[in-house]
C-alpha cells in the first residue's frame, strides 16, 4: 500500500469537482461529501477514487475531516494532506506538504505569508476574522502562525491519533491547534496562493453575519482552552 493519502472534503461543488480531481497528482484519494445536494455525488460515483464516503445529510467540515482522518488511520496511511475541493488550493503545492511532513507533526499552508502569492482578493470580513482568530490561536498555542483557518494541511496520521476532535462545524481547525499544542506537536507553516474565484461563495443561514461567525470561533476556542485546563488540573497528558 501506498504511504501518501489525499483527503477531499466536499459540499455542493458540481461546478468544480471534475476541475479538481483531474488536476490532482498520482496519489491515493478519499473523498467525503458531505450531504451534497446537487450534483455532485453522481458525479463522484463515477470517478476512479481509491475511498468515498457519503454523508446522508451535511454534518459540517469538522466532521468530513474527521472521518477523513479516521479512515486515514484505520487504512494505515502515515501521511496525509487535506484540500478543499473549490478549485482555490493548488495541486502542484501538494508534494511540498508531504515533503515536510518528514520533520514536522503538522505542515499548514498559509496564504497571508509574505511569499504567499495572490490571485484575486478575499472578502474584507474574512481577512479580519482570520486575523483576530489566528493572533488568538498564537497566543494560546506560542505557535507562530499566520494562517489559522486554510484547510491546505499536512498532517503525520500518527499524531492524530494524540487528539480527541470533536467540533464538527467550520471551528474544528482552532480545536485542532490547541490540542495540537497540548501534546507538543510540531508544526511547519509553508506559503500558498490566495485565490479566490468567486467572492459569491458565502456562508449560508446564521453564518452569513460576521458577528455570528465570529462568536462561534471564539466559543470554540474559549471552550477548548477550558477543555484544556480541566485537563491539565486531572494530570491528564
Amino acid at each position: 500500500m501506498r504511504e501518501k493519502l489525499l483527503i477531499l472534503p466536499v459540499f455542493n461543488e458540481e461546478a468544480y469537482i471534475l476541475e479538481v480531481l483531474e488536476s490532482l497528482p498520482d496519489i491515493d484519494i478519499l473523498v467525503v461529501d458531505d450531504g451534497s445536494t446537487d450534483n455532485t455525488f453522481n458525479i463522484l460515483k463515477h470517478k476512479k477514487i481509491d475511498f468515498l464516503i457519503r454523508h446522508e445529510t451535511n454534518q459540517g467540515y469538522g466532521k468530513s475531516l474527521i472521518d477523513g482522518f479516521e479512515c486515514a488511520i484505520k487504512n494505515n496511511y502515515p501521511y496525509l494532506v487535506t484540500i478543499d475541493c473549490d478549485a482555490q488550493h493548488e495541486p502542484e503545492y501538494i508534494p511540498a506538504f508531504f515533503e515536510e511532513l518528514k520533520n514536522f507533526d503538522i505542515v499548514s499552508g498559509s496564504r497571508y505569508l509574505p511569499t504567499s502569492p495572490h490571485f484575486g482578493e478575499a472578502p474584507k470580513d474574512r481577512v479580519e476574522i482570520n486575523r483576530h482568530i489566528t493572533q488568538l490561536i498564537c497566543k494560546y498555542t506560542k505557535y507562530n502562525i499566520t494562517d489559522s483557518f486554510c484547510g491546505f494541511k499536512g498532517y503525520k496520521a500518527e499524531v492524530l491519533k494524540k487528539l480527541n476532535l470533536t467540533e464538527h462545524g467550520y471551528g474544528m481547525p482552532l480545536q485542532l491547534w490547541i490540542q495540537a499544542a497540548n501534546a507538543g506537536l510540531t508544526v511547519k507553516e509553508i506559503p500558498v496562493p490566495l485565490i479566490y474565484k468567486s467572492n459569491n461563495r458565502d456562508f449560508k443561514g446564521s453564518f452569513e453575519s460576521k458577528e455570528a461567525r465570529l462568536k462561534y470561533y471564539l466559543d470554540v476556542i474559549k471552550k477548548e482552552i477550558s477543555n484544556v485546563k480541566h485537563l491539565s488540573r486531572r494530570g491528564t497528558p
